[in-house]
């Protein structure tokens, strides 16, 4: 099993890290240490972990939702880097490290995969400066996702995405992060507009069947003080068009290529354990919506 703390080996020494010390919220939650709480993670406040249960007491599969995400990533890198080829990646919304990290598993097919981690959190890029290694293929960007050209055109983007040549763009667990419809539009088709023919998109977003379990969980994360929203597939296809699904296809990531004997992730907190297997895996309110697209 891969170490957390490993995640940043491998992390380019040109990033910028002048603004240190950065800014960081702990008097309100932020989704990169909530989800990373949800994962096993230790670097959280009182906030994130408070508001967490909170919606778990109302939403109690969030916790195997959020891990069942994590798991997919491992599969869809695994597949981009050793059956696609793909040996570039841009990792919107990466969020702190967990097991099992993009760079990781695309450079154990690959060692020469290169590997750009984009998050607005500040502690996320504070972790990154505290665990930085040199390696001139792996490097990480606090930048805006909903605008798309400020990642695009970062230095260090530049420095390591060749936009000319098959790139992955990875989306885990980030399209329902952007409430506004638009914005969550632009974050996925911008990148995917610059990308060479031949590239990837891997995506995953929380849905429901039911519209009106969608606005529910809308409405507890907005009321936590968490930007979300809970869509339907239905709202989200429209965002893929022109993309074509790798086989199994879209729908619930629990069922895309799934592996038996992949790596766990680590135990969750003592606070969390009773929420552990508590989605119904034959009615499931919500689910995490995505699969894995090429660009023909």
């Amino acid at each position: 099993m891969a170490n957390p703390n490993d995640f940043m080996k491998g992390v380019s020494s040109n990033a910028d890290f002048s603004a240190f010390p950065p800014d960081i919220t702990t008097d309100r939650p932020t989704i990169a240490r909530s989800y990373g709480y949800l994962l096993g993670g230790k670097d959280n406040f009182e906030i994130d972990r408070a508001t967490s249960l909170k919606g778990l007491e109302v939403f109690p599969e969030s916790l195997d939702i959020a891990r069942e995400n994590r798991l997919f990533l491992y599969r869809a890198v695994r597949f981009l880097a050793e059956e696609a080829g793909i040996d570039q990646f841009l990792d919107l919304g990466s969020g702190l490290p967990a097991e099992n990290n993009v760079h990781q598993v695309a450079q154990a097919t690959n060692p020469n995969a290169r590997v750009v981690y984009v998050d607005i959190d500040p502690i996320v890029l504070a972790h990154g400066r505290a665990l930085l290694a040199e390696n001139a293929n792996t490097t990480i960007i606090t930048a805006d996702i909903t605008d798309p050209d400020s990642v695009i055109g970062h230095e260090e983007t530049t420095r390591l995405i060749d936009f000319d040549r098959p790139v992955a763009v990875l989306l885990f667990s980030i399209p329902h992060c952007v409430p506004d419809d638009d914005a969550a539009e632009r974050t996925i088709r911008a990148p995917m507009a610059r990308a060479a023919p031949g590239s990837y998109l891997a995506i995953s977003h929380v849905v429901s069947d039911d519209p009106a379990i969608a606005a529910a969980g809308t409405d507890t994360a907005t009321r936590l003080g968490v930007p979300w929203k809970t869509r339907t597939p239905g709202d989200v296809e429209p965002w893929l068009r022109d993309l074509e699904a790798i086989p199994p296809g879209l729908g619930d990531i629990g069922a895309w290529r799934p592996d038996p004997d992949q790596p766990p992730l680590a135990p969750v907190a003592e606070p969390l354990r009773r929420f552990v297997g508590a989605q119904d895996p034959t009615a499931k309110r919500a689910y995490e919506y995505g699969g894995v697209l090429r660009k023909p």
